[in-house]
């Protein structure tokens, strides 16, 4: 997830302007277009929510569809229309989904977005970590990334990267084994 360092991920019009950072931290590692492509190699399977889909459709339009071919399974009720062969749509329980379909396939599944599917992912224990690429703004007003999540989650710090452009990833891994309040 992309947030502000406010927690917001999306303004309400939910335009995306905040991403593009003229900010330089001199002691911050370079990204290499490269290295985000190896990473990006390394995901078997996305799943979105119906509202990050239909944001993501109008992205593609300027920047072209940010998921490739990879096999993308997006959680609605409703009946929409897929861009791609590889999109498909599912409108059953998360657990069943995840446990006994993705599981026994994929080794890397990314849920690449929305705060209600995080929240349900978290809370069901189906995460088992988060990254988190802080932008250099305040934004003041949007949408949470964990908005109301209503239990407490513990986590263990994996890494943590700063980069020239004052971007900053965060690395968490979720800690099941601590109790939960």
């Amino acid at each position: 997830m992309v947030s502000s360092l406010d927690g917001i991920i999306a303004k309400e019009d939910n335009s995306t302007s905040w991403f593009d950072t003229t900010d330089v931290y001199e002691q911050g590692a370079t990204l290499t277009p490269q290295q985000t492509e190896d990473f990006l190699k390394t995901i078997d399977c996305y799943i979105m929510g119906s509202r990050t889909y239909e944001h993501a459709l109008e992205l593609s339009k300027q920047y072209g569809w940010a998921y490739g071919d990879v096999p993308t399974i997006v959680l609605t009720h409703r009946n929409l229309q897929a861009l791609k062969p590889n999109i498909e749509f599912y409108s059953g329980d998360l657990e069943k989904l995840v446990n006994e379909r993705l599981k026994p396939n994929y080794k890397n599944v990314w849920l690449v977005g929305g705060p209600t599917l995080a929240k349900e992912a978290i809370c069901s224990n189906l995460a088992t970590g988060i990254r988190l690429s802080v932008m250099p703004i305040i934004l003041g007003a949007g949408k949470q990334f964990f908005d109301h999540i209503g239990q407490e989650h513990p986590l263990h710090l994996k890494n943590v990267t700063a980069y020239k452009n004052g971007i900053v990833e965060l690395h968490y891994e979720i800690n099941k084994t601590a109790e939960h309040n």
